[in-house]
């Protein structure tokens, strides 16, 4: 399988913070517009989606900011067949942070992801997000 086929685009940029509102108002300044909010119940951290244009941001509030240039935490790709492409990270030798792929109830039907770490120890993070109710 073609794993180009199968990505999209960029699905977001992650970006943890200290400090939730101060980040929400940095980024309306720059035009970004807030267009999710939720907690992620499984750590407690409160997130929000803002997105400009094509790009669209996680801000989450993990209190762990390292607060030094290269800290943001990870780039997701947009992809179609999660799980195939997981199966062809798994057998081609990639780091994989996961054991499977994860959910999360996020946006209207949840998102399906996982996670990889790239060749300077950044990580990339592969999202199927869902358009119906299964999972």
């Amino acid at each position: 399988m073609d794993i180009k086929s199968k990505v999209s685009g960029i699905q977001h940029v992650g970006i943890p913070t200290n400090d939730m509102q101060k980040s929400i108002h940095f980024y309306k300044d720059l035009g970004f517009e807030v267009i999710w909010q939720t907690v992620n119940e499984q750590n407690g951290e409160s997130v929000s989606f803002l997105r400009l244009g094509n790009l669209t941001m996680e801000i989450y509030e993990n209190k762990q900011a390292v607060m030094k240039p290269g800290a943001i935490d990870h780039i997701a790709l947009d992809v179609t067949d999660i799980d195939s492409i997981f199966s062809i990270m798994k057998s081609s030798g990639y780091q994989c942070l996961d054991e499977h792929v994860q959910f999360l109830p996020f946006w209207e039907h949840g998102v399906r992801f996982f996670t990889i770490i790239g060749p300077n120890k950044e990580k990339i993070e592969f999202c199927e997000r869902k358009l119906s109710k299964e999972k």
